[in-house]
């Protein structure tokens, strides 16, 4: 088995997204409202803060085409995606304005809501922070919603899920 060790910089970009993508995380889906209407981001870059007060973080890259609308926003949710929601993220990292694929609604501050995601949390923006080529968005939960089933999972440049117990 070969390992590699370097010093991160602009030469071993690849090699540091090789190497971050050993880390398997959830995939999510950030939904907000614009004066263009609704907008989705497919981001993995999602974290649990605080209890008390109920704190979530996520983080949208400044190149993203879909950043200013999410940093414009008071208001957003952030689904954590079942298993069997694959197309509808992946269509969400490829365009964030079509919400054709999917299943949903608007809440009462016109946020779009993903049917049959395993877990939202209805945020309010509390803070933003510059993060290199990120911004850290802050927001406390207001309303949260879950249920049973799997995750989607993220691993590798790969989607998936875990595998049953035995």
């Amino acid at each position: 088995m070969s390992e590699t060790i370097f010093t991160p910089g602009p030469e071993t970009t690849r090699a540091l997204r090789d190497a971050l993508g050993c880390y398997g995380t959830g995939v999510t889906v950030v939904t907000a409202s614009s004066p263009d209407g609704p907008v989705a981001i497919t981001a993995n870059s999602f974290a649990s803060v605080s209890l008390d007060p109920p704190m979530v973080l996520w983080c949208p890259a400044k190149t993203s085409t879909r950043y200013d609308a999410f940093m414009a926003a008071q208001h957003y949710a952030i689904h954590i995606m079942a298993e069997g929601q694959l197309a509808t993220a992946q269509a969400f990292a490829r365009d964030g304005a079509d919400f054709s694929h999917a299943e949903w609604t608007e809440d009462a501050n016109g946020i779009p809501i993903l049917n049959k995601s395993l877990a939202r949390f209805d945020c309010r923006l509390i803070a933003q922070h510059d993060a290199g080529d990120h911004t850290i968005i802050l927001g406390e939960v207001e309303t949260v919603l879950h249920r049973q089933g799997q995750g989607l999972m993220f691993k590798r440049g790969q989607f998936g899920d875990f595998a049953p117990r035995t």
